[in-house]
């Protein structure tokens, strides 16, 4: 009995180079053979960037791919695949193989699902794109940051907010502002086990935030090139702080020259088309100037974002000595070795180490967590 040949084509594409010894292959269906193309063509020979020119009966798992041009991929990939593949393989696209044709041809840029990795890859070649494609490759960088933002925001914005009213009380008398837990948990004490009933003799009322000094917080981020994507989330991290109430916000980017961002802090999108990718970084210089920006120690949260890669020692000193400095005044110090959804870092751990003695939190993770760690901060 003949097995289906559809149903062989599928267990080919599962299976790869191994199925064909076999004598599985996807012959007979032709979307199959075109899926194994398209494949082929990320895949074959490590994804170095040119299409595989490999005999039929030498494929691998991705199968042959001879001929075929990154436009023709992005069309068949686009007809062959639901739009959940579909995203993955574009990032696959953009990460493993050479992107000149996308830069030089805005149509083709089109067809490609926004996504962080583009983003990121448009950020970094930006250099290299013609008038019409730095256009569209901004409106892209943009729709990636919206998208990141809708979906930090609300959280960001709950997590800071509520921290900062609930940091103190007040003995004004105003509903809105009554603070349940406290009036419970101080009233316990009252409670009638025979009625069932708890006698409250004090009510409790948070301060109304107006009436309070403002938090500053300065996010000091370091451009090297293995930093990007942290950058991405701390340009938009700090657009929603600067939408808060009773906060005020400064971003200053830096590598060996430092660069103060805050007056377009309400567009992330003009702040990440600014930086300025790889070279030498001096993180000393960059928290003398943020030391410089700070007026109430006591009311200031310094985030700052980098590798933590100094150099030679002087610099690492330098570093490590204006960060206890900082610490000594009363600011509150977090360092992110990396921020974002996806955080791997790769960072100084031995000069970490050194900072987290001097009074920093270094830590790796998502914005909503950060959110959390400044609201522990904020409520004291």
């Amino acid at each position: 009995m003949t097995a289906d040949p559809h149903t062989l084509a599928r267990w080919r594409l599962v299976l790869g180079k191994v199925a064909e010894q076999q004598g599985i292959s996807c012959e007979g269906d032709g979307d199959a053979e075109r899926v194994e193309q398209l494949v082929g063509f990320l895949f074959d020979e490590g994804g170095k960037g040119k299409p595989s020119r490999r005999r039929h009966g030498d494929r691998g798992a991705g199968g042959e791919s001879e001929g075929i041009t990154v436009p023709e991929w992005v069309e068949g990939v686009n007809e062959l695949f639901p739009n959940q593949s579909k995203e993955v393989m574009q990032k696959e696209l953009v990460r493993r193989r050479g992107i000149a044709e996308l830069l030089e041809k805005p149509e083709l840029l089109e067809k490609i699902e926004p996504s962080l990795e583009l983003a990121k890859t448009l950020m970094t070649h930006r250099d290299l794109m013609n008038p019409k494609t730095r256009v569209l490759a901004r409106k892209i960088i943009d729709q990636v940051v919206e998208e990141l933002k809708r979906k930090m925001q609300v959280q960001v914005e709950q997590t800071i907010i509520g921290a900062i009213r609930k940091d103190r009380h007040s003995p004004r008398k105003v509903f809105r502002n009554l603070d349940v837990k406290t009036t419970l948990r101080r009233n316990l004490k009252n409670f009638d086990p025979d009625s069932g009933k708890l006698l409250v003799d004090r009510v409790f009322f948070y301060a109304a935030e107006r009436k309070k000094k403002p938090w500053h917080i300065v996010v000091v981020v370091d451009q090297s090139g293995s930093m990007l994507e942290s950058t991405v989330f701390s340009a938009i991290m700090a657009s929603i702080f600067a939408e808060l109430p009773a906060m005020k916000t400064s971003l200053v980017l830096y590598d060996t020259r430092v660069v103060d961002l805050s007056d377009k802090l309400g567009q992330p999108v003009d702040v990440l088309m600014k930086v300025q990718l790889g070279g030498g970084n001096d993180t000393a210089l960059a928290l003398r100037y943020a030391t410089n920006l700070i007026r109430q120690p006591a009311r200031t949260i310094l985030v700052l974002i980098s590798d933590f890669y100094e150099g030679d020692g002087p610099a690492e000193k330098a570093m490590v000595d204006q960060v206890k400095y900082l610490g000594d005044c009363g600011v509150r110090l977090i360092g992110l070795a990396a921020l974002g959804y996806d955080a791997r870092p790769f960072y100084n751990k031995p000069t970490a180490t050194k900072l987290k003695k001097v009074g920093m939190d270094v830590l790796v993770c998502t914005p909503e967590k950060l959110a959390v760690c400044m609201a522990e901060i904020i409520r004291g």
